[in-house]
This record gives structure tokens, sequence and C-alpha cells, in this order.
């Protein structure tokens, strides 16, 4: 899940093994594999940061995990 920001500022968080793909036109606008759109005011640049941070804290949760088994 990453925490993302309407264009009125308040925030909420979006599953982001869902998101299929994310554009400007100028807002941000996230498309869902399920076919919502949510406008956010992050740019994609910012998105593509979330996710990425979101997926290391995953694998690093899932690396711990084996070293204790």
């Amino acid at each position: 899940m990453i925490r993302v920001k309407r264009l009125n500022g308040k925030e909420f968080v979006v599953n982001s093994d869902l998101i299929q793909f994310v554009e400007e036109t100028p807002d941000t606008v996230i498309t869902l594999t399920t076919g919502q759109k949510i406008v956010v005011s992050e740019s994609i640049d910012e998105i593509i940061d979330k996710v990425i941070k979101y997926k290391a804290i995953i694998l690093k949760y899932k690396s711990a995990e084996e070293k204790e088994v």
C-alpha cells in the first residue's frame, strides 16, 4: 500500500499491486486494474518512488523472516 493525496490534500492509501498505469494529463491519474481512476497530487516520479520503497520494505521483511526460520 502506498500513501497518496487527492487534489484537496486528503491522504489515502492505494494497493500498489492494483496499479495498471499512471499518467499526467496534466494532473496525475492512477488507473487501477479494476478500471477505477484516481486523481492525485503526486507526480509520476513520486508514485514510482513510493512503489519502489514499498516493494523494498516487503522484500526486506521477507528476507528477515527467512533468516529466522
